[in-house]
C-alpha cells in the first residue's frame, strides 16, 4: 500500500492504474477505523482493481460544540488496518490540501438535509459533508466510492449529490456492521464507558422492538416508534430523535408501506450514536 498526501499524488496514481485499464474504488474515511470501515474496503476490492482510501477528520461537518479536536487519530494504526484489508493507496491529506488558503465554496444539498441529524446538528454537517465528498471525487475521480448505511441519511445525502451534479460514480452503501451485542460499530464507541457501553446497546433492541411491531402487522408510526421507544426509556435513553421517513427521500411517514426508515439518535454517556433500521411491511 502507498500513501499519499497531495492531490497532484492521489491523481498521478489514479491516471497511472486507468492507463492500464483498472477501475477505481474509493473508501472515504476520518479514520479509526473498525470492522464496519475494513468491510467497505473488502467490498471496494472485491469489486475494484484499485482501491483508495481517503483519512480525512474533515473540519467543514463539525460544529463548534462538537468533537473535532478529540476525535480519534491514529493514522499508524489505521494504515496498518486498512493495507491488510486490501486497500492500495492511502490518501491522507493534510488540512490545508483540502481547504487551501482562501477557500470559499461549500456545497449544500436542500431538503433532506432539514430533517434527523440535520435538523439536530445543523446545516453545516451535511454542507461540510457534500463539500468534501464533492471534492474527494474530484480529487480521485471513483468508478464506485462505498459508504456504510449507518449514517444512512449520509447516503441519501450523497446519492442525491451525485446525481443533482451529474458526477459518474456509483454510490454503494454496505450494511451495518455490528458488534456481537448488536451495538452499530461507530468511531465514537470509544467514548463510552463500561455502563454507557451496556446501555447503548437498547438502540439496537429498540429497532428489533420496532420490527418485531411491524412483522406482527401493526404498520401505523405512532405505534412503531411507541415500541421503540419503550425499549430505549427502560434503558434511560431520551432520544434526540426517532422518526418513521421514507427509505428513499427522508419524507415523513405515518405508517410502514414499502421500505421505511427508522432512525433514531441518541447521547450515551459522552458519545452521541446514531442507528436505523430498513423496515418493511409484509405484503
Amino acid at each position: 500500500m502507498r500513501i499519499v498526501r497531495t492531490v497532484a499524488d492521489v491523481r498521478a496514481a489514479v491516471r497511472e492504474a486507468r492507463s492500464q485499464g483498472a477501475s477505481v474504488g474509493l473508501v472515504p474515511t476520518m479514520g479509526a477505523l473498525h470492522d464496519g470501515h475494513l468491510s467497505l474496503i473488502r467490498q471496494a476490492r472485491a469489486d475494484n482493481d484499485l482501491v483508495v482510501m481517503s483519512l480525512f477528520v474533515n473540519p467543514t461537518q463539525f460544529g463548534p460544540t462538537e468533537d473535532l479536536a478529540s476525535y480519534p487519530r491514529d493514522e499508524a494504526r489505521d494504515a496498518q488496518l486498512a493495507a491488510d484489508a486490501g486497500t492500495d493507496i492511502l490518501f491522507a491529506p493534510p488540512v490545508e490540501e483540502v481547504y487551501p488558503s482562501g477557500f470559499a465554496t461549500t456545497i449544500h444539498v436542500a431538503g433532506i438535509t432539514d430533517v434527523l441529524d440535520g435538523a439536530h446538528r445543523g446545516s453545516h454537517h451535511f454542507d461540510g459533508v457534500a463539500t468534501v465528498v464533492t471534492k474527494l471525487f474530484q480529487m480521485v475521480g471513483p468508478d464506485a466510492a462505498y459508504f456504510g448505511q449507518k449514517d444512512a441519511q449520509q447516503v441519501l445525502v450523497i446519492r442525491r449529490l451525485a446525481r443533482d451534479l451529474d458526477m459518474p460514480v456509483r454510490i454503494v452503501a454496505c450494511p451495518i456492521v455490528r458488534e456481537p451485542d448488536g451495538l452499530a460499530m461507530s468511531s465514537r464507541n470509544v467514548y463510552l464507558d463500561a455502563a454507557a457501553r451496556q446501555q447503548a446497546t437498547a438502540l439496537n433492541r429498540a429497532l428489533d422492538a420496532a420490527e418485531t411491531t411491524v412483522r406482527s402487522g401493526e404498520t401505523g408510526a405512532d405505534a412503531v416508534i411507541a415500541a421503540a421507544r419503550t425499549v430505549l426509556t427502560g434503558a434511560g435513553i431520551e432520544p434526540e430523535y426517532l422518526e418513521l421517513r421514507s427509505a428513499e427521500d427522508l419524507a415523513e411517514l405515518d405508517r410502514v408501506d414499502g421500505q421505511a426508515l427508522l432512525a433514531v439518535a441518541a447521547r450515551v454517556g459522552a458519545a452521541r450514536l446514531i442507528d436505523n433500521r430498513i423496515l418493511e411491511a409484509t405484503p
